[in-house]
């Protein structure tokens, strides 16, 4: 359904690291109805108060919500819901300074999804090409697709990394068609990072006036030393737009709120199709500039979600299963089988939510870090829905 060319499953996880196969993402049902559209459905099949029930550890979000600050700050300007000119918390500024750069270099957006978005719009026609990885966060393949362009993308390493060098030789390959170069750090679904070096190396070897697009939503959680943000090639002047946003080490995922950050001219272009600050709710701008202004909450969340991620890891391993090395509030269970329908169904049974497949990585599973409660039922549900396999040696990944 992804490939142009078939690649098996061997091919994509445990192939020769450097191999420049791809697979050409084109306007597909089946592409667009693997992303928002099964979402979308799934949320609106389940009632509130069976939601609620449920460790979700479905989609990456913070399981504490927005932190205290950011609630008595929303609180404050419910007063403000009904009204379109309300005063200006100062979000361009604060996130402007926050980086280090001017409230031009910024465009907000109803999520980091949204700047995804806005960069397909102002930089991709029908005939032109993304260069990227597969798997990865796939809103941008269908953004793309949607508008008659086209997703040309490299398989991961065998450790679940992104072949830099695999990317590099598809954008100068295909360099006149192409919009973007697309890159999502640490990646998503895998949660493995990309050097600060590979970053460098993408920067510094793709065509000079190449657009490069550096998602960079799970940037808070990376506690290795090889990793460095790309905000300091904005501020260098490169064709480099870094897409953040308040969805997650924040809490703030149900608000919507996301921003890129960019040159000045490459803002105005894609602050074209777009209708600004309108789209974003009062509530949400007065709660992330408190966000931003409270950054030991910052940092006791990423603590915690860090630590409960490395125990969960160990419990699952532990069972004879193998994780992907995640930098991320999630992580990636090689269950040895595809990950099916009846599988979720199952977690759902003992009271969790887990990732859909992400193919072709079809036999790993995608899960979210919740709180101490729900990673302990993971674990329960875990070992009754695998406990055929459990003691088996790993086949790779």
């Amino acid at each position: 359904m992804y490939a142009r060319k078939g690649l098996s499953r061997r091919g994509f996880v445990g192939g020769v690291a450097g191999a420049l196969g791809y697979m050409g993402l084109k306007p597909s049902g089946d592409l667009l109805a693997s992303g928002f559209g099964s979402f979308e459905a799934a949320r609106a099949a389940m009632q509130s108060n069976e939601y609620d029930g449920m460790a979700k550890l479905a989609n990456n979000e913070n399981p504490w919500g927005p932190p205290k600050v950011s609630i008595d700050a929303m609180n404050e300007v419910w007063k403000y819901a009904g009204r379109y000119g309300y005063p200006d918390p100062g979000l361009a500024a604060t996130v402007a300074q926050h980086h280090g750069v001017e409230p031009g270099n910024i465009l907000f957006g109803a999520g980091s999804s949204e700047t995804l978005t806005v960069m397909g719009q102002a930089f991709l026609s029908p005939g032109k090409k993304i260069i990227g990885a597969m798997p990865t966060y796939m809103s941008v393949y269908n953004y793309a697709t949607a508008m008659g362009a086209e997703g040309i993308t490299a398989p991961l390493n065998a450790d679940g990394s992104q072949n830099i060098d695999a990317m590099i030789q598809l954008a100068k390959r295909n360099y006149r068609d192409v919009g973007f170069f697309y890159l999502v750090n640490p990646n998503n679904p895998t949660g493995v990072l990309v050097t600060k070096e590979d970053v460098a190396k993408v920067v510094n070897e793709v065509p000079e006036d190449m657009m490069i697009l550096i998602d960079e939503a799970y940037h808070h959680f990376v506690d290795d030393p090889r990793y460095e943000t790309a905000m300091k090639y904005v501020k260098e002047g490169r064709n480099v737009v870094v897409a953040r946003t308040f969805s997650k080490i924040y809490g703030l995922a149900g608000m919507r709120l996301g921003y890129g950050v960019a040159r000045t001219d490459i803002i105005e272009r894609m602050r074209r199709p777009t209708t600004g600050t309108q789209n974003i709710g009062a509530l949400v701008k007065y709660g992330a500039v408190a966000a931003l202004k409270d950054p030991q909450e910052e940092i006791r969340v990423r603590n915690l979600i860090n630590g409960m991620r490395k125990t969960t890891v160990a419990a699952i391993e532990a069972t004879g299963y193998k994780v992907l090395p995640s930098q991320a509030n999630f992580y990636m269970v090689n269950i040895r089988r595809p990950v099916t329908d009846a599988d979720r169904t199952a977690f759902r049974t003992n009271g969790v939510l887990v990732g859909r497949a992400f193919p072709p990585m079809n036999d790993f599973l995608r899960v979210s870090v919740g709180t101490e409660e729900e990673n302990t039922r993971f674990v329960s549900a875990f070992k009754k829905v695998f406990p055929a396999t459990a003691t088996q040696t790993s086949r790779g990944g």
